[in-house]
């Protein structure tokens, strides 16, 4: 029996545990394998980190996504010609687009090139350019892909409550493709993508008949989802410090903890180390998101109020 190393990142150690149980037979060809909601509570992991494991083992062929079943065990290759070889069959845009999605969750879009993709199907470079023209459309297909999604169940009445449900869908997105945020153009060049379109749609129809002027109502979108995007990139520097040192943020944080005080004790900031006392405090992004969006939903909802005003 093989130990893991106690540095390899979560999703990876989870990603392990499960390639152990198909080796052995536990889960044999044909078999679920647990959902990224079981891994969640089995683990104690966040969504996206069981994400990340599932797509580690797509990755290597061991496992598919079947619709409508879920995730399962491929069968082996009896063929002998490996797994890029047999992934390599039948290629298309669209294939081409969900393993360059996988590639970027596991290692980031930096090591994401046409070459690594053609890798993964066992196939050429040139291959690929027959059906992406460049890595930038390639990007621009992926997040295009990711923002074919939409909330799901049921539209809650009133504006505020349909708005801050398309931004934290926004927001999940970011937690489950780190890349995206840096990946999506800057807010003044915007993508002429259908899908991401889409999203810009419904965000301004919860603004519709509210009063406000255009310029304000786009400005409220853009304004939402630069915010939800700036905060996003920590997701990403989060996720590649994860796997550059193996620690979590709470792992890195207690082995710095000694040196940060040390710091504090100077006396130079007076505010910062009184600040919270014995009081806990928990430096999480997803608390950190959910802070500024009643912020600026407090600042828009301000904002309507105002266009009723008598003038």
């Amino acid at each position: 029996m093989t130990v893991d190393p106690p540095y390899l990142p979560p999703y990876l150690r989870i990603a392990a545990e499960l390639r152990r149980r198909i080796a052995s037979g536990d889960l044999a060809p044909g078999d679920r394998v647990p959902s990224t909601r079981r891994i969640t509570e089995e683990w104690g992991v966040a969504m996206a980190t069981a994400t990340k494991a599932l797509a580690a083992l797509n990755q290597e062929g061991l496992v598919r996504a079947v619709p409508g079943v879920g995730t399962v065990v491929t069968e082996p290759d009896r063929g002998g010609a490996g797994r890029g070889a047999a992934r390599g069959a039948g290629l298309s845009r669209e294939r081409v687009v969900r393993a360059a999605i996988v590639l970027a969750d596991i290692e980031g879009l930096g090591a994401l090139t046409m070459r690594r993709v053609a890798t993964e199907f066992g196939t050429s470079t040139m291959a690929l350019y027959r059906h992406v023209p460049s890595k930038g459309e390639l990007v621009r297909l992926m997040s295009e892909s990711v923002f074919s999604g939409a909330p799901s169940g049921p539209e809650p009445a009133g504006w505020r409550p349909r708005l801050a449900r398309e931004i934290r869908w926004l927001w999940s997105q970011y937690e489950r493709h780190p890349w995206l945020a840096r990946a999506m153009a800057g807010l003044t060049r915007p993508m002429a993508s259908p899908h991401a379109m889409s999203y810009t749609e419904r965000t301004l129809r919860t603004l519709r008949g509210l009063g406000l002027k255009p310029y304000e109502m786009i400005h409220t979108h853009l304004a939402l989802m630069g915010y939800a995007q700036g905060v996003a990139m920590a997701v990403e520097l989060e996720s590649r410090a994860r796997q550059d040192t193996g620690m979590t943020a709470d792992e890195w944080l207690a082995a710095n903890e000694t040196h940060m005080d040390s710091v504090q004790l100077r006396g130079e900031y007076p505010v910062l180390s009184t600040l919270f006392g014995d009081e806990e405090f928990d430096l999480e992004l997803g608390a950190l998101f959910e802070f500024g969006l009643e912020r600026l939903l407090d600042g828009v909802e301000s904002l309507v109020e105002r266009s009723h005003e008598p003038q």
